[in-house]
């Protein structure tokens, strides 16, 4: 996606070089920390790895990835939102991150419902899976507002237990 996708508030684009202070800043904050894991990211030689191997890979291998979420009017990068290609799960994952200074102002959900259009439109895919530790209940309830549905528990080989949720879009006319 070289053209960023746009929403009333929000503009969603590829991580490029530039992002390396905010990827940095995002994957520290308390609720990444709490709720997807300390990703070892701690410097810039750190953080360039991590946009190499997650976002920059993913984009050239499935074709999406994580994007970077900016306020439209200021320019200022708040958090990611996307879709990921996990191995143990069968469909790409939603996944958002925000700042903890931009949580509950809406941004989640206008982010991750204009990714999800963007995913159905413009790369067919009619089939999303999410998950998310048992209690985050802003996740829960974001997905649930999306139209997500829980399907199981799941679990990736020893780790913790977590919530796995579907939504099944209908395919375009």
């Amino acid at each position: 996606m070289n053209t960023p996708i746009e929403t009333e508030r929000l503009l969603l684009k590829e991580l490029d070089a530039e992002d390396l202070l905010f990827i940095i800043e995002l994957l520290n904050s308390p609720g990444w920390l709490k709720y997807i894991g300390d990703r070892g990211v701690k410097t810039t030689e750190e953080g360039m790895e991590y946009l190499k191997n997650g976002p920059w890979k993913s984009y050239e291998e499935n074709g999406f990835g994580l994007y970077k979420a900016t306020l439209k009017d200021l320019g200022t990068p708040i958090g990611l939102c996307g879709l990921l290609k996990r191995e143990s799960l069968k469909h790409p994952d939603l996944g958002f991150a925000f700042l903890p200074e931009y949580m509950g102002k809406g941004y989640a959900f206008e982010a991750s419902k204009k990714v999800l259009e963007f995913s159905r439109e413009s790369l067919n895919i009619t089939i999303f899976q999410a998950i998310t530790l048992p209690d985050n209940m802003l996740s829960i309830r974001l997905l649930k507002k999306l139209g997500f549905l829980y399907l199981s528990p799941f679990r990736f080989l020893e780790g913790e237990e977590l919530h796995l949720f579907q939504l099944i879009l209908k395919e375009n006319p």
